[in-house]
């Protein structure tokens, strides 16, 4: 069954990586890296996204300390989640901790140059948040799927 598709966000201070599903959420492909100018512009670039993939669903990565609590990062991604709340798209949280690593190492083991990996690493890192998504079942309810 088709449904809508996911746009997955890695969301740092300076950068947001942005990933995007299938419409039937099997699989993730990285998109893009966006630099972050501020919550208005950046919003109204999350809403672009959404619309050239004719979604509101979206996925932000919530940087979790080690032991799970939420520290600054974490409640960083929530205020930005809010805000996209807030514009009318459907957000949700994915503990992303590690992603970030485990992108790198992707990027390693492609063989791709130090210098070039920060232009690729954010939207892995995305991909990677929206795959552990899928894999761990996560429904959207059917309210949101309309």
């Amino acid at each position: 069954m088709a449904g809508k598709r996911v746009v997955a966000l890695d969301v740092g201070d300076v950068r947001i990586g942005v990933a995007v599903s299938d419409e039937s959420r099997i699989i993730a492909q990285p998109l893009e890296v966006y630099k972050r100018v501020g919550y208005t512009p950046d919003c109204r670039y999350v809403q672009g996204v959404c619309q050239r993939y004719d979604t509101d669903l979206v996925l932000l990565g919530l940087p979790l300390n080690m032991d799970g609590s939420c520290g600054p990062q974490a409640q960083k991604a929530m205020a930005f989640g809010q805000v996209l709340a807030d514009a009318g798209l459907h957000v949700f949280f994915q503990d992303e901790r590690m992603t970030t690593v485990t992108a790198e190492r992707v990027l390693i083991g492609g063989n791709v140059r130090r210098e070039d990996r920060k232009n690729y690493v954010d939207k892995l890192a995305a991909a990677v948040i929206l795959e552990q998504w899928i894999a761990s079942g996560a429904q959207v309810p059917d309210d949101q799927e309309k």
